[in-house]
């Protein structure tokens, strides 16, 4: 496998040795399944499809699109698709009901609410999931309990709060000790786990998860095909790996052997995607450690094993990051270039464009923008995960003197 490297960014050719068939739950019917759960949430729309021109041609590629999740359902973020749909599945497999028929209206009847009273919901987050989990408990009317791992802002957990009604604690743990954590309290409490990572024997619950996302996917693929528009690479942002993993598994299904490049971008210090490839065993590998990153997102050190596979046989390369790449990412979509519309993406949501423009633009790394195959003729689609979801922080980013 070959890799390239500069100051603040990794790369490597992800050989794919493996093959597997993109599991059913990923493929395009079953987005059309979620889709029109989440149509019955009050306040759906699908977010924007925001097209760069000028960013584009300022870093010499074709096109660059941006679906920009910040308006979904108020959150700043995407992550109530996956919290929404997992909670909505677990409900009804709690009541029998069939999923494919249920009306949300009458899950949330008085006939079907005293059949389930007390359920309550716990989960780990690095931010966006416990926020997405936090607004679908008060959609349902449930109590939540979200664990947050050490160095994380209050900011962060305030944000949770705010969205709904959940309680919520930092811990003095890393990302991976506080989800064992989780569920240790769900195991002593009799809570409901709703957790964004899988592991052997919890992967139920992550596949609606990860299908959440398909909403999103298939919106921007749609939004796309109306432009008559076919993006020829996708630069896709992994935490555990759950968005990367769902939309990556839609777009393979859509689009197959046409299917766009797709890049996988990490933080350097909680880059497990990146070292699992680099291991080249065909197994997901975890980061230890307490990582600090300001893309607290994406800072998971243990890919999710649900989507693991797709990651591992679907994309073509892996870059690991430096903090400065996801601040510049941030600033090039602030700035709105040359009658560019600005988009607000926070640390997590600009890593994507972070890493493309330093492909684009660091001369040592002009093999690895060759193997990529990007150029003047590409059409990239990136996806802007949140908004300032860390206010003070994206200020002192975008406006102050990092």
């Amino acid at each position: 496998m070959r890799e390239w490297s500069s100051q603040n960014v990794n790369v490597i050719e992800n050989p794919k040795a493996w093959t597997s068939a993109i599991p059913e739950p990923f493929r395009v019917p079953a987005a059309q399944a979620v889709r029109r759960f989440h149509e019955q949430v009050r306040g759906y729309e699908p977010t924007p499809l925001v097209s760069l021109p000028s960013l584009a041609a300022s870093l010499g590629v074709g096109s660059i699109y941006v679906k920009d999740e910040s308006p979904q359902f108020g959150l700043k973020a995407f992550k109530g698709l996956g919290g929404s749909y997992a909670m909505f599945r677990i409900l009804c497999e709690r009541l029998g009901l069939d999923p494919e028929t249920t009306r949300l209206g009458e899950l949330l009847s008085g006939e079907y609410k005293e059949k389930i009273a007390g359920i309550e919901f716990v989960t780990c987050t690095d931010g966006n999931h416990g926020k997405g989990v936090s607004w679908a408990a008060g959609l349902f009317g449930y109590k939540a309990h979200v664990y947050m791992p050490y160095g994380t802002q209050e900011v962060r957990a305030a944000a949770i709060r705010g969205a709904g009604p959940a309680e919520v604690a930092i811990t003095d743990l890393s990302y991976d000790d506080t989800v064992k954590y989780a569920k240790r309290m769900s195991e002593e409490n009799g809570w409901v786990l709703i957790q964004d990572t899988a592991w052997e024997g919890y992967e139920t619950v992550p596949t609606w998860i990860v299908q959440g996302y398909l909403t999103l996917a298939a919106e921007a693929a749609e939004e796309l095909a109306a432009q008559a528009v076919h993006p020829t690479h996708l630069f896709l942002q992994a935490g555990v790996g759950a968005m990367a993993g769902g939309v990556l598994g839609y777009f393979a299904d859509r689009y197959g052997g046409d299917k766009p490049v797709t890049v996988i971008v990490e933080p350097t210090v909680a880059d497990c995607f990146y070292q699992s490839v680099k291991a080249g065993d065909g197994a997901a590998h975890s980061v230890g450690g307490a990582p600090v990153t300001i893309m607290a997102g994406l800072n998971c050190g243990t890919p999710c094993s649900v989507i693991w596979p797709v990651v591992r046989d679907y994309s073509e390369f892996c870059i690991s990051c430096t903090d400065p790449v996801a601040a510049d990412g941030m600033r090039r979509y602030a700035a709105g270039l040359s009658g560019d519309p600005a988009v607000v993406s926070g640390e997590s949501g600009a890593a994507t464009l972070g890493a493309l423009a330093a492909v684009l633009t660091d001369d040592s790394l002009a093999e690895a923008r060759v193997a990529m195959g990007l150029g003047p003729e590409s059409v990239v689609l990136l996806i802007s995960t949140e908004s300032n979801t860390d206010p003070e922080n994206y200020d002192r980013i975008v406006h102050g003197a990092e």
